[in-house]
């Protein structure tokens, strides 16, 4: 079953990138749905959404361990979120749903070669579908804690510049 919930995540998605709209989200949600229900019947032990969303972060932490592939995420998730949004929003083959597609494909791209030729795992949401909404937060995370240790040092640079002097 987790196979062809699987296919049907990548049909929604394929479907979005033909400019199919409701039948996308209606295929990818149905995808999404029926995989949940599978990891939840594979872990009947976890309770309550808390402790589900925890176990989705440990989980897309541990199957992101590649500093190649973490850079490609980093960069590919806000294309892929970027794009999608602008496929649901543009009509259909104007300018900005081109373009939309193209950051779409491109940031689908570099996250799949991340996993193929770097981690050299399956993306994470073909084992746990929560990753869909924990792989951007995990991401968007990383990015706030590198500008903010940049921060941190270029303040503590400019502390030990001060007390050089």
């Amino acid at each position: 079953m987790a196979n062809s919930d699987t296919r049907k995540l990548a049909g929604g998605m394929g479907l979005l990138m033909t400019g199919g709209k409701m039948s996308a989200l209606a295929m990818f949600g149905s995808g999404l749905k029926s995989l949940e229900e599978d990891w939840r019947g594979r872990n009947p032990e976890v309770k309550g959404f808390k402790e589900r969303w925890n176990r989705a972060l440990e989980f897309y932490d541990a199957t992101h361990q590649n500093s190649v592939n973490r850079a490609l995420h980093t960069v590919g998730i806000p294309m892929i979120l970027g794009g999608a949004v602008g496929l649901l929003l543009s009509p259909r083959l104007t300018p900005p749903w081109l373009g939309s597609a193209g950051l779409f494909a491109s940031g689908w791209v570099l996250n799949i070669a991340g996993h193929a030729v770097f981690e050299k795992n399956r993306p994470a949401f073909t084992d746990d579908p929560l990753s869909f909404v924990a792989g951007p937060v995990w991401d968007f995370k990383r990015m706030a804690e590198n500008v903010s240790g940049r921060i941190s040092a270029r303040k503590a640079g400019k502390l030990a510049a001060k007390t050089a002097n």
